[in-house]
């Protein structure tokens, strides 16, 4: 009797590693000075394209002395900031003015909220949204040939942002009779009129209720994934970051202490440390002393 011996079926192929996205902003060794006063020191961070990426710690750690430093408020003495644009060019932004910045896809909000108060929510808006056509709001103010086109243009973008954020029914509102979640919105909005690949935004749940944070974090994620717009967000409400952010980095003291998942860096001892005073953990409970 003849044993057929049947050849092994051969398996699915293996799928194909997937790559890491490519960073949409790099920072090396970055230090700043001011006098005597280190406010940054040897700072390394990594924004990757499509991601929400949160930065943490303590007052004084120097949070928006980074997000100055990005933006060109500030020229940090050493180190090197690049942001990736379309095609995979690298562009560095070190020395360059905030306009320039802005030009490139950076926007950002403050932590002091800075709109103009007299005008309405669509006018702050619009003016955003003017600043990145060809023309610019001089261009429009002057009625050159293509600016008519371009100011309808802007003023249908602003509409479209304000309803984004929540704020369609209050178009023709003055700025400074909005409420101070309001406001928050509608500086998100004009941040998104300039069409940024990268958003960064200063404390945006500064002095707002819990439900205007949930309605906060929602937005984020919102622009975060219909708009592909990049995130880097400074904030000390930590269910807000946990909520939103795919990775943290942590400061202290100018001092990148601790970058990571936010469950990570959450049971970090140099986190812990950093917030609550103390390195020391009670082994049975899992908990800070």
């Amino acid at each position: 009797m003849t044993t057929t011996t049947l050849a092994a079926r051969p398996g699915p192929a293996p799928a194909p590693a997937r790559s890491a996205p490519a960073p949409v902003l790099q920072v090396s060794g970055v230090t700043l000075r001011f006098g005597g006063l280190v406010s940054l020191c040897d700072v390394d961070l990594t924004v990757c394209r499509g991601e929400i990426h949160a930065v943490i710690g303590p007052n004084g750690a120097g949070k928006t002395s980074l997000f100055n430093s990005l933006t060109g408020a500030y020229a940090p003495q050493e180190g090197r900031v690049l942001l990736r644009t379309d095609g995979g060019t690298e562009h560095s932004l070190l020395g360059r003015k905030p306009h320039h910045i802005n030009r490139l896809g950076v926007a950002r909000t403050f932590q002091n909220i800075r709109l103009f108060a007299a005008l309405t929510a669509l006018e702050n808006v619009k003016v955003a949204a003017e600043s990145a056509t060809r023309s610019g709001p001089l261009g429009i103010v002057l009625g050159l040939p293509r600016a008519k086109a371009e100011e309808r243009a802007a003023e249908a973008r602003a509409q479209e942002l304000l309803a984004l954020v929540g704020l369609d029914g209050r178009s023709e509102e003055r700025a400074d009779s909005l409420s101070y979640g309001d406001q928050r919105r509608l500086e998100i909005a004009r941040a998104l009129a300039t069409g940024p690949r990268l958003l960064l935004l200063d404390e945006p749940a500064a002095g707002t209720n819990p439900t205007e944070k949930r309605e906060l974090a929602a937005l984020i994620r919102r622009i975060n994934r219909e708009l592909d717009i990049s995130v880097l967000l400074i904030e000390h409400d930590m269910p807000l970051v946990t909520s939103v952010a795919d990775r943290v980095t942590v400061l202290n003291f100018g001092r990148v202490i601790a970058s990571g998942p936010p469950s990570e860096v959450q049971r970090d001892p140099a986190v812990v440390e950093a917030y609550l005073g103390t390195s020391e953990t009670d082994s049975r409970q899992g908990e800070p002393r």
